[in-house]
């Protein structure tokens, strides 16, 4: 699967969760972003300048920390967040 592709299923999958994704400028040394809760709803903020890869992984790790069995995920989507939840732990 392209990155691309896994990007879009990613965002999908997150709108699904009802979690909102943005990109935005992030300054300074804080990495490419990551999941945040705003007024009691879960956000992932991905810096607007994170490369298609970078976004992938942030959007992965993120949505790693919820139960997706609610929600269809593609099988190559599903593995990538288990094997970037997994990279997260250790």
């Amino acid at each position: 699967m392209k990155i691309d592709d896994a990007l879009r299923e990613l965002e999908t999958v997150a709108e699904k969760k009802g979690i909102k994704v943005s990109y935005e400028a992030i300054g300074g040394e804080l990495g490419a972003g990551g999941l945040c809760k705003v007024k009691g709803e879960y956000r992932v903020i991905i810096d607007k300048r994170a490369t298609p890869g970078e976004r992938v992984t942030v959007l992965a790790q993120s949505l790693g920390t919820f139960s997706l069995e609610d929600v269809f995920v593609a099988p190559e989507v599903r593995e990538l967040i288990a094997k970037t939840a997994g990279l997260r732990s250790h």
